[in-house]
């Protein structure tokens, strides 16, 4: 198959490409690198620099292509709360010009990366795909709003679309910015440089911790499957997980003594999020394989970044 991914460039697009063209695939990314880095990619991979806005440029990618990977996004929910026209342009804007695109090009399928922040706070765990989206942060709203467009225009256009809600997705290259950097990358090159692991809030707070290979499984199952168009699918580990258990979880796997600082003056986010994944095991034979500490392990032996 012929692929484009938007945002292929970073932590889990260039994952995903690069695993897309061991698989025998051409692929093909568009990635503007604000996040992510075009060392990541396989040198089959082909890359154009770019912004997922500009129309006439996807008009050129989108030529002959199969299925698209949507993954362009701003991912920061902190920074989402001072800057929500940013993330309003990229997530919500930048998903309307490539469903333009996409529609002017006759694509057959597209899959989107969606996320597990937009339930926000629900009274039962794990969360169903029929549950009510609470979303709690500009960011967890532009996200609902791409859906929403994606089957929209979709529908009206005879689109396929696939919406996958990725959960806390973690591994190797996940990009780690000075302020408000994902939480297991955070954690763990804290631990392995002696210094405070802040936790906001008790530490009791859960989340569902999903390894990038695992995440890619499923979205490589989402290209090819008859049954999945249509569907809004959850792809996560179904493990609930607290941030007291994955500093003990780092502990283990680094063999070191971690001592959590609480900050309880600053919330810690809702206050439970699983996923349940019968859907992704049913439609797509989803199934997670890397456990936590295994993921972790991995994450401490292939990032060069917590070599030290």
């Amino acid at each position: 198959m012929r692929f484009l991914i938007t945002g292929g460039a970073g932590f889990l697009g260039s994952t995903l490409a690069n695993r897309l063209v061991r698989d025998g695939h051409t692929v093909h990314v568009l990635d503007d690198l604000s996040n992510g880095q075009r060392a990541y990619l396989d040198a089959s991979v082909g890359f154009t620099q770019g912004d997922v806005n500009n129309v006439p440029l996807l008009w050129s990618l989108l030529q002959d292509v199969d299925c698209v990977y949507h993954l362009a996004a701003r991912v920061s929910v902190a920074q989402s709360i001072l800057y929500p026209r940013d993330y309003n342009a990229v997530n919500v804007g930048g998903t309307v010009s490539l469903m333009e695109a996409v529609r002017a090009t006759g694509v057959r399928r597209i899959i989107l990366a969606s996320s597990g922040a937009i339930y926000g706070e629900q009274e039962n765990q794990p969360v169903v795909e029929a549950d009510r989206p609470q979303p709690d942060s500009p960011y967890a709203a532009s996200k609902r709003a791409a859906e929403l467009y994606v089957q929209t225009i979709g529908r009206l256009s005879q689109i396929e679309t696939v919406i996958l809600r990725i959960f806390n997705a973690y591994g190797p290259r996940q990009s780690m910015p000075a302020s408000h950097s994902p939480v297991v990358p955070r954690f763990l090159y804290q631990v392995l440089t002696g210094g405070s692991v802040v936790i906001f809030g008790d530490g009791s707070q859960t989340r569902d911790f999903v390894y990038v290979t695992d995440v890619v499984n499923g979205l490589v199952s989402a290209a090819a499957n008859k049954n999945a168009p249509g569907h809004i699918i959850n792809i996560g580990s179904g493990a609930e997980i607290s941030l007291n258990q994955l500093v003990e979880a780092i502990a283990q796997v680094t063999g070191k003594r971690v001592t959590p600082v609480y900050n309880r003056e600053k919330s810690g986010g809702v206050g439970r999020l699983v996923a349940d994944i019968s859907r992704a095991r049913s439609v797509l034979g989803f199934e997670p394989h890397v456990s936590l500490i295994d993921g972790l392990r991995r994450l401490w032996e292939e990032d060069e970044r917590f070599r030290f």
